[in-house]
């Protein structure tokens, strides 16, 4: 409730307060230290890696390696397709890559690509 406070690290809820030397979260439950809290605020690691755990990267050329429907349509992306100069985005849910396959703008999950 405290301008001062940071936000909770696990629920980031701003109704923090502080316990004696902790700072506690009222809607999680969550307790950490005072001196902590700069340390929560680190980016998160943002490496997208395929389905065998290679980074990808911005321009980066891959392949399908499962039979995928497309939502709304009775085409299948067959397992092999190619994918060139892909886009690492931040997207619907867990879908992190921007590309077009077959002329169609589309995103797809890192977990069914791997690096070519």
């Amino acid at each position: 409730m405290n301008e001062s406070l940071p936000p909770c690290p696990e629920c980031s809820s701003d109704l923090t307060y502080e316990m004696g030397a902790l700072l506690v979260c009222p809607l999680c439950g969550h307790e950490w230290a005072a001196e902590a809290a700069p340390e929560a605020e680190a980016a998160p690691d943002t490496t997208i890696k395929d389905a065998f755990g290679s980074v990808l990267a911005d321009g980066d050329n891959v392949t399908v390696v499962k039979d995928l429907k497309i939502k709304g349509s009775s085409t299948v992306i067959k397992v092999g397709t190619k994918v060139r100069d892909i886009r690492l985005v931040d997207g619907v849910g867990d879908h992190d890559i921007s590309c077009r396959i077959e002329g169609v703008s589309m995103q797809l999950k890192s977990s069914v690509v791997k690096r070519a």
